[in-house]
């Protein structure tokens, strides 16, 4: 089982930041911006997500299967399938299962990228700034990078929140050509977790 981080690596523990620290450097393990973009209208996205929340929620918080399920909203048996992936099998596997755009990223190959990517960060391989900055500059043009910027901005709320709380901090996040406030009526009033808020946008979007 892999260490949890120092805290000279992570200065002031924060799960979504970490999550979200997860998030990134699992997309540039994946090919960095120019897959991101190719895969920018993909459903895995938010898998990626709850993947990166799953592996942080085990490895900083020691929480349970049931007591990460209960905070992403998915079934438990996903959160199993994505503890027990195995990194090096899905490293070996990562192009074929990526390689056609409509495929959905499958729960085992999630968790072991998430869990690339927090080995990589634990052993000082975090070179991320660059990245993120050209991912977030590319996502203006292209639509892709919506989950970290909906994350960011509601940074600091507890969850469950409503529709109302979202809309006050991200209205104006470009989705796929939409503002995030034009699919308030889609929304569900009362959002459990992040995992369900990144699920019920794309549901959203149609």
């Amino acid at each position: 089982m892999m260490k949890v981080l120092e805290p000279s690596e992570i200065q002031e523990y924060d799960v979504d930041s970490v999550a979200i620290r997860v998030f990134l450097k699992a997309l540039e393990i994946i090919g960095g911006p120019r897959k991101l973009i190719e895969f920018r209208n993909l459903t895995w996205l938010p898998s990626l997500m709850s993947a990166s929340y799953a592996v942080v929620l085990l490895h900083e918080s020691a929480k349970t299967e049931d007591e990460i399920a209960q905070f992403l909203g998915i079934a438990r048996n996903t959160v199993r399938n994505i503890l027990r992936a195995d990194p090096e099998l899905v490293k070996q596997r990562l192009s074929g299962e990526l390689e056609t755009p409509k495929k959905t990223l499958k729960a085992h190959t999630a968790g072991g990228l998430a869990k690339l990517a927090y080995q990589e960060i634990k052993e000082g391989r975090d070179y991320l700034e660059l990245f993120s900055h050209y991912i977030q500059t590319t996502s203006e043009i292209y639509g892709v990078f919506w989950p970290v910027e909906v994350l960011r901005r509601i940074k600091g709320l507890d969850f469950p929140i409503t529709v109302e709380q979202l809309l006050e901090r991200a209205a104006d996040i470009s989705i796929e050509d939409k503002k995030l406030s034009e699919l308030r009526e889609r929304l569900p009033k009362e959002i459990k977790s992040p995992s369900q808020l990144l699920k019920a946008i794309k549901e959203a979007l149609g």
